[in-house]
Formats: structure tokens, C-alpha cells, sequence
């Protein structure tokens, strides 16, 4: 391999209004390049600089960063603080009655809670765990719906030092066994049921499940939140109603002072071999990255209603709902439920209904919305809005002109955040007041994030051309290392044929003639098509342009004739095609990408479903879609799936 090649070409530019440049936070690209050159100039200085004035520190650093262990780098040595204490009592003086959540459950049901309650809430939840014998290190799981309660859970964790493991609601007993034992918890935070789209899902009874597997010996202790009201099994050893554990808790509780390495979190992502990295994250640094990003990308303002979709399950719920938002003193939208229930307005309705000013979601979610009612938005007051911004995966053009025109009114920016559960925070991104946008394209790094696209020898390739997306310089919220695998850690970020020195995010991309990134899939989803390197992503993005395409997942299958083909899964706005008329529109298909991109580009096969194989958080399993284009049995744990029966649907080739 040399590069990828760029295919796709998208010339669009939006700059931002006069008004909102001066407004914002970083006002224009003079001053977006000014902290550029700062961090340019003197790296360390300057985030230096930055800690020193976004943190609340109890003892201040006397380092600011040591590589002498690299790739381990660690940051603001000597320095001691506490991430609740930063996100809460720091408001305590100044804004105790600001409302910090309003919580809408599944069924509509909306309740608030200032920053005075939500701080008492996490030092009586701190101070029940510290009755169970929990201390300093020690790793607690959370498995819980999207609550008040379970942030609460984090933050207390936080606050007396624990390291806490989230886990997503919607894994299966067995991803929860793993992350049990990997992790060495010493206990579970849950909940009798979790309400999602009107239907009920067991959590304790998928905790019972797990510690039944066996092997789970640290764990002492099931504290269980009565979400539903529902039967559950009990070992009265074991397990205790939160409510229970609460009722004598004293509502203050003196913060755990810990040094800026000490570990804040460990979240486990899924790995090419199967077997579940837990990503460790420092208190500090991931602190300092999830304040600069709300202020800077986010350009918050003390008036905003913040509003992140994300599971706290996911990275993104963990530093745009838990932490960062708090952190600077917020009010923000939690949301129990999902998109489409009771009906495909419920985003506009609560945006509407909520006075949402800054909105975050995926293009996963903003592609189903389209499918849903391209024009329902329209039927909605969304005037609040100010900012949009997409996580999670890159944003094909035509999804984001929609996004930008249909939610946005063509007036809000659209901050498309490239970002990992690796790097804490987002790295790459449009700052709403400063830069010109362009759909599909992440833009620009922010200030002090050395990014660059290298061939694979760590060479950087020349503009317009694709390669591998590498940071040339550590940054504070990066992870530290895999959770009891530092080998793996090295191998994985920071590989020996990249000379051990470049993060490597697993991600291809591009940079056009302004140094503007866009992201071309996963380097494994790169396909090899008659010599030809082509992303995955700018072939799902020409599919999705055509009018009668909702989503498109694209993946290579062995081919003896061009080496690999390109295997096309489509939804379309319609209902799934049969027989006659499935082949013509393949064919369609085939014919747009050709004109879109070149015939090289053609998918060899297309197969329509009414969806795609996707998580209970919108992730599209490439896996079990690269499995069914090579004719492969499906083996893998599908529990994960919002919709298992989708598979047979996709089998069937045009």
C-alpha cells in the first residue's frame, strides 16, 4: 500500500455568518489560527495554560508532561483534583438552583433536577458505596438505563476515587461477564428493568445471568435501581435496592483528592480479535479535553440547552453527558428512549418542546430520521437551534445538506466531530465560528492536536491523496493504555512499522488542498478493488446521494477476478423491492455509482433490507455484513442487535 485513493469530490463551502463569528467563543479563523500557533510555538505551555484555567485543582501540577516512557505518556504530574468536584460543587456558589438535567423518560414522563440536587444525589449515592467497603481504585460496573440516577453513579464513583466501567444497556449477559472479570469489579450498579420504544428490558436479570457464568470472585456487591418495578430474582447477600442503600446517606461528601493520572474510567470497545479492550482514561487530561470541547466546539453559552443523544454507555454520553456539560455548568436533555417512538417526531418534539439550542447526534440516527420523514422536521418549531453537530462515524454529503438545510434551516453550523473512545474528546472538527464548512469533511484539527495522513512507513502523503490518520504528538485526554494489557496498548496505537511514535487511530482519510480531513472508513474496511485502494465510506456516500437511497453499508467479499468486489447492504426510502424489480434497481445503483465516482467503484452485488444490522446504539455491525457477503455463517454473538432478524433478509443477492 501507498495511498488511498479519494474518489469522491465535493466542493459545497458554508462559512460561518458574520453574527455567529462574533459571538463565538474562538471568533473567526484569525483566532483559531492564534491558538494554533500558541500550541505551535510552546506545546506544552499551552496546555498548560489551558488547565491551569479550566480546572479546579486542589494541588497544582509541577509537570506538565513526561515522555520519557513513551508511548505512557503522562500529564500534569503533581497536580491533585477530583472530576465531581469540578463538575459540581464548583457550582454550588454561583448557580446552585441552574437547572443541570431535564430527563425525559420513554413515556414522555420530563423531570429536572438542579445542580444542588444532582450534586446531593452523587454524595449520598458516594457515601452508600463507601458503606459497602468500596475505596479508592477499586472498579465498579455500571449497567443502567439513561437516568438521572446513573449519572449520579459516575459522578460518585468519581468523587471518591473508584474507577467506574460503564457498560451499555443493551449488551448481553456474556459481554457483561467479560467486562466483570477483565475489569476485577467489585460491584454492579443496575436496575430491575430499563424502558426502551415502549418495551421493557432486563438488567438484573442479565446481571444474574453473568455472575452465574462464573468466575466473577471480586464481585461482592449488586446494588439494583427500581426503574420498572418489576419481579426480580434476589440474593439477599449480595444484592440491595438502591433506594435501601440511600435512605440514611448523609447528602455531603468530602471529595477523594486524586493525582491527575489516577484512572477516572475504563470503557471497554470492541476489538478486530474479538476479545474487548477496556480504553483507560486518566481524571485530568480526558477532564481538561471535555471542558475545552464544549467551549470550543459546542461554543457553549451560559443560556444554551445542551442536548447529546449518546448512551452514557458509549464515550460520547461519557463526555457529553456526564462530564463535560457539567463541568461548565449546563443544562442538558437526557433521554431514556429512542428516535422513533411513539413516532419519527420525537427528536423535533423535544427540541421543540425543550427549547433545545445545541443538538448531537449520529449519522446513523439523522439517516433513519430521513427515512422516517425527510419533511417532518418542518412540521416542528426549531428555531432554538443553533448548532448541530454529528459523532460517530463520517457524514455523507447528502446527509449532512439535509441535516443542515432541513433541521438547521441553513442557518445553524454543523460541527461533524471526528473523534474515539481512544482519544477522550473530539480531536478533529469545525469550530461553528470560525470555520467554513464542507460536507462530509471533519475540517480541521483543533488547537494542539498534531494530526496527519501518512503512508506505511509514517511518510506524509501529498494532499488529495489518501493514507492512514495518525496524531504526531501525544495530547492530554488521550487513553493511557489497555486496562491490564499494555502490550496490547503499544501494538495496537502505537505499531513498530510506524516507528512506535505516531497514534494510530485505525481510520483512512484525506486532505484536500486547505488541509481539510475527511475520513474514508477503517483502514480494514479499505478495499482493494483491481489495484485500486477505494473507501468504503465515499462508495456509501454515492449510494445515499441517489433519491430513492436511505442507507447504504459497503463492504469487499474475495473476488477471483478483480482481487475483491464491492458488496453493497441498501435501504431504501421505500418498501424492500422483490424479483423484477430489486434487480432494476441494483442496476440503477450500479449505473449511479459509475457515473458518481467511476465504474471501478460498481458494486459487484447489492442486497436491500428494510435496515441494516445495527446495535441498540445505532452502530451498523460491519462485521456480520462482511460475513454475509463472503456466504459465510453467522457464529458470532448476535444478542447485541436492535434487529437479529434482518440478517435473513440481507442473505439474498441481486
Amino acid at each position: 500500500m501507498t495511498t488511498i485513493e479519494s474518489v469522491l469530490q465535493e466542493n459545497r463551502i458554508f462559512p460561518p455568518s458574520p453574527e455567529f463569528v462574533r459571538s463565538a467563543n474562538v471568533s473567526g479563523m484569525a483566532a483559531y489560527k492564534t491558538l494554533c500557533e500558541e500550541a505551535e510555538r510552546d506545546f506544552t505551555g499551552f496546555w498548560a495554560r489551558l488547565a491551569r484555567e479550566h480546572l479546579l485543582w486542589h494541588e497544582p501540577f509541577t509537570q506538565t508532561l513526561d515522555e520519557s516512557d513513551a508511548p505512557f505518556y503522562q500529564w500534569f504530574l503533581g497536580g491533585k483534583l477530583n472530576a465531581s468536584y469540578n463538575c459540581l460543587d464548583r457550582h454550588l456558589d454561583t448557580q446552585p438552583d441552574k437547572t443541570a438535567i431535564i430527563f425525559e423518560a420513554d413515556d414522555g414522563k420530563v423531570t429536572r433536577a438542579s445542580y444542588r440536587e444532582i450534586y446531593r444525589r452523587t454524595c449520598r449515592m458516594a457515601n452508600g458505596l463507601k458503606s459497602l467497603g468500596v475505596k479508592k481504585g477499586d472498579r465498579v460496573i455500571i449497567y443502567m438505563p439513561m437516568s438521572i440516577e446513573a449519572v449520579a453513579a459516575m459522578q460518585a464513583c468519581a468523587r471518591i476515587g473508584a474507577i467506574h466501567s460503564v457498560v451499555f444497556g443493551g449488551f448481553s449477559a456474556k459481554a457483561l461477564h467479560e467486562r466483570i472479570i477483565d475489569a476485577g469489579a467489585v460491584a454492579v450498579l443496575t436496575a430491575d428493568e430499563q424502558m426502551r420504544g415502549g418495551r421493557a428490558i432486563a438488567l438484573k436479570a442479565a446481571v444474574d445471568e453473568a455472575i452465574a457464568l462464573g468466575g466473577c470472585d471480586t464481585l461482592k456487591h449488586v446494588v439494583v435501581y427500581r426503574r420498572t418495578g418489576a419481579e426480580v430474582n434476589w440474593d439477599s447477600a449480595r444484592d440491595r435496592w438502591l433506594h435501601d442503600l440511600l435512605q440514611d446517606q448523609a447528602e455531603t461528601c468530602e471529595p477523594e483528592w486524586v493525582d491527575a493520572e489516577h484512572p477516572l474510567f475504563i470503557l471497554y470497545t470492541s476489538g478486530s480479535t474479538g476479545k474487548p479492550k477496556g480504553v483507560q482514561h486518566s481524571t485530568a487530561g480526558y477532564l481538561l479535553q471535555a471542558v475545552l470541547t464544549m467551549q470550543w466546539t459546542f461554543d457553549y453559552k451560559p443560556s444554551d440547552i445542551f442536548w447529546c443523544t449518546a448512551d452514557i454507555g458509549w464515550v460520547t454520553g461519557h463526555t457529553y453527558v456526564c462530564y463535560g456539560p457539567l463541568a461548565v455548568g449546563a443544562t442538558e436533555i437526557m433521554f431514556e428512549g429512542v428516535p422513533t417512538y411513539p413516532d419519527g417526531g420525537r427528536f423535533w418534539r423535544m427540541i421543540q418542546d425543550h427549547k433545545c439550542s445545541v443538538f448531537y447526534t449520529a449519522p446513523t440516527a439523522i439517516r433513519s430520521l430521513i427515512k422516517l420523514g425527510a419533511d417532518l422536521p418542518r412540521q416542528y418549531d426549531l428555531a432554538s437551534l443553533r448548532i448541530l453537530g454529528t459523532v460517530g462515524e463520517p457524514i455523507n454529503p447528502e446527509a449532512w445538506m439535509w441535516y443542515y438545510q432541513t433541521v438547521g434551516g441553513a442557518r445553524c453550523p454543523v460541527v461533524d466531530t471526528w473523534w474515539q473512545t481512544e482519544t477522550g474528546g473530539h480531536l478533529i472538527t469545525p469550530l461553528p465560528g470560525a470555520t467554513p464548512l464542507k460536507p462530509g469533511s471533519c475540517t480541521l484539527p483543533l488547537p494542539g492536536i498534531m494530526a496527519d495522513v501518512v503512508d506505511e512507513t509514517g511518510v506524509s502523503v501529498e494532499r488529495g491523496k489518501g493514507g492512514i490518520l495518525v496524531i504526531r504528538r501525544p495530547w492530554p485526554s488521550m487513553l493511557r493504555t489497555i486496562w491490564g494489557d499494555p502490550d496490547r496498548f503499544r501494538r495496537t496505537y502505537f505499531p513498530d512499522e510506524l516507528k512506535g511514535k505516531l497514534y494510530v487511530a485505525g481510520d483512512g482519510a484525506s486532505r484536500d488542498a486547505n488541509g481539510y480531513f475527511t475520513i474514508m472508513g477503517r483502514i480494514d474496511d479499505v478495499l482493494n478493488v483491481s489495484g485500486h485502494r477505494l473507501g468504503t465510506m465515499e462508495i456509501e456516500s454515492a449510494l445515499v446521494s441517489n433519491p430513492k437511497v436511505a442507507e447504504a453499508a459497503v463492504v469487499g467479499r474475495p473476488d477471483e477476478l478483480t482481487g475483491e468486489a464491492v458488496a453493497a447492504f441498501v435501504v431504501l426510502r421505500q418498501a424492500r423491492p422483490q424479483g423484477a424489480e430489486a434487480a432494476q434497481i441494483a442496476n440503477e445503483l450500479r449505473d449511479w455509482v459509475a457515473k458518481e465516482i467511476g465504474p471501478i467503484a460498481k458494486p459487484k452485488d447489492i442486497r436491500f433490507g428494510d435496515n441494516l444490522p445495527k446495535t441498540r446504539s445505532g452502530k451498523i455491525m460491519r462485521r456480520l455484513l462482511r460475513s454475509l457477503a463472503k456466504g459465510e455463517e453467522i457464529n458470532q454473538d448476535v444478542s447485541t442487535l436492535e434487529n437479529p432478524a434482518i440478517l435473513d433478509q440481507l442473505k439474498e443477492v441481486r
